[in-house]
């Protein structure tokens, strides 16, 4: 196994967790959130999968990306949105069951989604890219679907033992996924130490803050919406984005630090708006 494997493993296992964990304090309300209110999903779709995969093809027209940049921006212009965000969206004081739902809902209609825009996306960018919707489906069941279920199982069936392993689960999950990007980044530090000052720090940046500002536009009236729609809008699925890329370019070594870069900026420019965010609606301590 090599070392690009490992850390995908620490990745894909770290989301298991996290969802899992999510499952053991979800409810079924919570899971159909978004399908129950469809002018809120429709907005949703139009940011993640309309404006960002658009703003991607803009970046690339407007800059002279290396081959592993631009495929990092398709493929995360293609991820749903990662299975941390609810937590982040509850420290912005976003609405959780907006958070859970759209996250939940936003996967299963990934299995559709990506195989589409793949196929829109590589003739965008004239390259064979092209996602089987097996492939899709297999990584969003295992990733999304199973876990929020199991999680909700035990919840149900076994409430003790819920209350045992609720925190250590969280915390297992918490350590992991950031571990594993550290590594990424740490491996990658020479490359990406050479990319700095270059365009694709500037294009990443661009990226994340236009989502953030995209999907505040578009989280409608209630300030606690937009704060969940922003961030899904930003925030991609580090793990899935990862597995697009080496399904379809394999030699392309470099993606998988892009990625990295793209977290630890993700994570950097998210602050900002978290606490600005937090101050306006007043909100001292996270709920």
């Amino acid at each position: 196994m090599s070392a690009q494997q490992v850390i995908l493993f620490v990745m894909q296992l770290s989301i298991f967790l996290t969802v899992f964990g999510f499952g053991l304090d979800a409810t079924i309300d919570d899971v159909l959130y978004v399908v129950r209110r469809p002018k809120r999903l429709l907005l949703a779709l139009l940011a993640m999968f309309v404006v960002m995969p658009l703003l991607a093809l803009a970046l690339d027209k407007a800059f002279e990306f290396r081959p592993e940049v631009e495929i990092a921006l398709v493929v995360l212009a293609l991820s749903p949105i990662p299975p941390l965000l609810p937590r982040k969206q509850g420290k912005a004081a976003g609405s959780a069951s907006f958070g859970m739902g759209l996250m939940v809902t936003m996967a299963l209609l990934s299995i559709a989604i990506i195989p589409l825009g793949a196929t829109l996306m590589g003739a965008a960018f004239h390259r064979s890219f092209t996602v089987p919707p097996l492939v899709i489906a297999k990584l969003i069941v295992v990733m999304a679907v199973l876990p929020l279920l199991a999680g909700m199982a035990v919840a149900a069936f076994m409430p003790r033992t819920t209350l045992r392993i609720f925190k250590p689960v969280r915390l297992l999950a918490n350590l992991l996924l950031p571990a594993a990007g550290l590594v990424i980044v740490w491996g990658a530090r020479h490359a990406l130490l050479a990319q700095v000052g270059e365009s694709t720090v500037i294009a990443l940046v661009v990226f994340i803050v236009a989502g953030l500002v995209a999907g505040h536009l578009l989280g409608g009236p209630a300030p606690r919406d937009r704060a969940v729609l922003a961030l899904s809008t930003a925030s991609r699925h580090p793990g899935i984005a990862i597995a697009l890329a080496s399904a379809n370019f394999p030699d392309v070594h470099a993606v998988t630090p892009t990625i990295g870069l793209y977290l630890l900026l993700n994570l950097v420019l998210s602050m900002p708006y978290v606490m600005w965010h937090r101050r306006r609606r007043g909100v001292t301590a996270a709920p």
